[in-house]
């Protein structure tokens, strides 16, 4: 993050909850739906208070569960509303059927998702497994490294989200139990900046949305010619919306004094040579350990994925090319595949990165840290790839007993 003078705000001590809580009070929504799960109850309990307060000035729906709360948004969002929910794990999962609908509809809601596992075993515990199990259902997905992150990624989620030119859902992650429950300072905007900042949505033309006697179809049936010209406007505004996020943090910077470099965010990148690509809560130890190593003598930087969905291919292979290893930190799975799903969806651009050589690191899966220790163990063993050295493909960082054929 680069960060220069800007107009006055507050600093407070809060948690990456209460962060996405103030963010979305700050946004002004017309309608909030809630329903709590570890680890994002907190947001809810906060909007709760600030409603209950008088804070918040918005229609609070409480809900019977996650799949409701995404019908209600969807539907006051379609009417012409702003909304906000949150949610995390198997409630994303009760909510998919909805999450769908919502991404068909391009109905421009907010949401944020605390990363939680959600495999068969169930595990109330660290990992980005909820987020890869609804990459593909037409949303466009941020992630957030930090508190700070959390309150700006929501903010600019509305612009994103709301753009004439872009109108689809987007959801905004963070790891839970790392960033929910931490507390750190937050440079928190105040509301006369944020409703500057959200202000160019009003001089756009007005989005489609439900009137009263008038004639729109929602949830109706696509077939043939019809379909396909609905899923080529949603597949290219996504498309469009790499190009409008980087314009959005630009305007960001230029209102808050933040920047994070748009799609992905460059750490000491410019003369290393070997390369790690994680995201999330991750890359604060990953920073730090780069410095150590920088300290003596070894060329390493981090390149942070900032917007998921649509893959910022072209930022990444920009960032990439010619480096002469590249190692891809996933806290997620993806079956059926030896690497990571950010390691093999990169692995698909490698004849574009102009010889360099990829490696995948599984690692803070089901409360796994990504410790410093482990961090420089990724190092050392790209730097061994960059080396010429023969290394492991795939390496589960915090599981040495797994072989890259076969584990148990």
């Amino acid at each position: 993050m680069i960060t220069k003078a800007q107009k006055k705000s507050q600093i407070k001590v809060i948690t990456g909850n209460a962060a996405a809580a103030i963010a979305a009070k700050l946004a002004r929504p017309d309608v909030v739906a809630a329903y709590p799960i570890t680890p994002q109850t907190e947001i809810i309990e906060q909007i709760s208070q600030f409603h209950a307060n008088g804070e918040m000035d918005c229609e609070l729906i409480t809900v019977e569960g996650e799949n409701s709360a995404m019908n209600a948004v969807m539907a006051a969002s379609l009417a012409g509303g702003r909304v906000f929910t949150a949610t995390s794990s198997w409630g994303l999962v009760f909510m998919y059927d909805a999450i769908l609908a919502a991404a068909g509809a391009r109905a421009p809601i907010v949401m944020v998702n605390v990363n939680r596992e959600t495999p068969g075993i169930i595990a109330v515990s660290s990992g980005q497994q909820d987020m890869i199990s609804t990459r593909d259902a037409g949303w466009i997905f941020l992630i957030a490294e930090d508190c700070q992150e959390v309150l700006d990624l929501v903010l600019q989620a509305y612009r994103l989200a709301e753009d004439y030119d872009i109108q689809v859902p987007v959801m905004v992650h963070y790891d839970g139990f790392y960033l929910s429950y931490l507390s750190e300072g937050v440079d928190v905007p105040f509301q006369e900046d944020v409703d500057q900042f959200l202000s160019v949505l009003k001089t756009q033309p007005e989005r489609t949305k439900l009137v009263p006697g008038g004639k729109l179809g929602c949830g109706s049936h696509g077939i043939l010619l019809g379909y396909l010209e609905l899923r080529h406007k949603h597949v290219s505004a996504m498309e469009r919306a790499k190009a409008k996020f980087e314009q959005i943090d630009k305007e960001y910077e230029e209102i808050f004094g933040r920047s994070y470099g748009g799609l992905v965010e460059e750490y000491r990148m410019d003369d290393a040579d070997a390369v790690l690509v994680g995201s999330g809560s991750m890359c604060g130890t990953i920073k730090a350990v780069i410095d150590e190593k920088r300290a003596a003598g070894v060329k390493v930087g981090l390149l942070k994925l900032r917007m998921y969905r649509p893959f910022p291919s072209e930022a990444m292979i920009k960032a990439l090319k010619g480096k002469k290893a590249i190692g891809v930190v996933d806290r997620s799975l993806c079956f059926g595949f030896k690497g990571g799903p950010i390691y093999t969806e990169l692995k698909a651009f490698e004849t574009k990165l102009g010889g360099s050589k990829m490696i995948s690191f599984i690692d803070g899966i089901a409360n796994t840290d990504i410790t410093k220790i482990n961090v420089a163990t990724m190092i050392d063993t790209t730097c061994d790839l960059a080396a010429g050295k023969d290394v492991r493909e795939v390496t589960w960082v915090s599981y040495p007993e797994a072989q890259e054929e076969g584990g148990l």
